[in-house]
């Protein structure tokens, strides 16, 4: 069996579902690097989490082009917590793991503790964000 050293990691999930807390626990108290969208959107001296839409975009760039740079410095675990509701979200990541030949594993986080997000998105948002939400469990042909 071939060992494998490196991984490219995409956590998904909807808001409030854990991602950011597994990331956490995954990146073994910040060896590995966990990049997100809402790191853009939070100050990083107090923790405050302002979303501007209008800025959204910069935000979805800013997160390939810090998880590129990672896999050009060849860190062995890269960590990218985002929601990934819809599938066009994950595509720049995987042409990354084929442009830098990192393995590439997507991890669906559940809401299965109960908790609410932070962020403050409506249950009805939430509902329309998980009617978009399509797990991959066998490959295409």
């Amino acid at each position: 069996m071939q060992k494998i050293s490196k991984g490219l990691i995409l956590l998904r999930g909807l808001p409030g579902s854990g991602k950011t807390t597994l990331a956490k626990l995954l990146s073994e108290d910040g060896k590995y690097p966990i990049f997100s969208i809402d790191s853009y959107f939070t100050d990083p001296d107090t923790g405050f989490y302002n979303f501007k839409f209008e800025e959204n975009h910069i935000a979805y760039k800013k997160c390939e082009e810090n998880t590129e740079k990672a896999l050009k410095d060849g860190i062995d675990k890269i960590f990218i917590d985002n929601t990934f509701t819809i599938e066009w979200e994950m595509e720049p990541y995987f042409a990354l793991s084929k442009k830098y030949d990192y393995p590439i594993f997507v991890i669906t986080v559940e809401n299965r503790h109960g908790r609410n997000n932070v962020h403050g998105i409506s249950n009805e948002q939430l509902t329309k964000m998980a009617s978009k939400y399509k797990v991959k469990l066998l490959p295409e042909n």
